[in-house]
């Protein structure tokens, strides 16, 4: 099972894959080339990437490709320049390679090789790789659609049923809608909706499991909480939500991850302070 995406760091392929794994909670990491270079300055202190002691970005591809058990390359046409190099030694060295043409398929089914990847060698460590935003501005987007789709696809054939059995399942559950409030009063909001095994069930979970739980969760917080695009519309709305997650253009789904995270930790404080009382 998949416990950690790395990455060089650079803009676009490899700035996706990091803020997918942040954004999930998986442990994110890989080598960057000394001083954090990349094609927009340096990459700021929060992605956990160790530096070379060069600022050669052939050493940092190379050891990215060494230290993980596979390569994903996501790319569009013919390979270039560092991209071209991270196949190259991956190949040479014989490490598993998997490569996504997005001239000849689409994003969904992108993510269902990459899963289909993930599970015949059994990675649990992946470095993602691919071209810079200035080579390709749309590279970032697709990068991450295609790995939240190959998310969701192990959620639903291995965690789907195993949560709903434990106790966190929304099915059929009545979702009236609030109006738009704040971060922390939706909450609030959320926690009350919850049946006392559903609260207990998700304090119990294992934490590295949160991508999960965002999954099952995913409908019934948009739902409860009203979140349309709508919101995304509303300038003072938008900046309160950057502001609240630390991102530059969060959208609906990042704010709901960063909700059920918020949750879980309150419910699991709640809960250990019960268990010693």
């Amino acid at each position: 099972m998949l416990k950690k995406i790395i990455s060089g760091g650079q803009t676009g392929a490899d700035l996706a894959a990091l803020d997918v794994a942040i954004k999930f909670g998986f442990e994110h990491g890989g080598w960057i080339p000394q001083g954090r270079l990349t094609e927009a300055g340096p990459l700021p202190l929060r992605y956990r990437l160790k530096e070379t002691q060069s600022a050669s970005y052939p050493e940092r591809t190379r050891r990215n490709i060494m230290d993980s058990d596979a390569t994903l390359i996501v790319a569009r046409g013919e390979l270039t320049g560092g991209t071209l190099l991270t196949r190259k030694i991956a190949v040479d060295a014989g490490r598993p390679l998997c490569l996504i043409d997005l001239s000849s398929i689409e994003d969904f089914e992108g993510a269902m090789v990459v899963h289909g990847f993930l599970f015949d060698h059994r990675i649990e460590v992946l470095n993602v790789a691919g071209p810079r935003a200035s080579h390709d501005p749309g590279i970032y987007d697709d990068v991450k659609i295609i790995l939240e789709a190959m998310l969701y696809m192990i959620y639903l054939e291995h965690y789907e049923q195993e949560l709903k059995e434990g106790g966190i399942d929304f099915s059929g559950q009545e979702l009236t809608a609030i109006a738009y409030t704040t971060p922390d009063t939706m909450i609030t909001e959320i926690e009350e909706r919850l049946s006392l095994r559903q609260k207990a069930a998700i304090a119990r979970l294992d934490s590295s499991r949160i991508w999960a739980l965002y999954f099952s969760m995913l409908d019934f917080v948009t739902a409860v909480l009203g979140l349309t695009p709508d919101i995304m519309d509303n300038r003072e709305q938008k900046l309160g939500m950057a502001d609240y997650l630390k991102l530059d253009a969060p959208t609906i789904e990042d704010m709901v991850m960063e909700l059920v995270k918020r949750l879980k930790q309150k419910l699991e404080n709640e809960y250990n302070l019960k268990v010693i009382r």
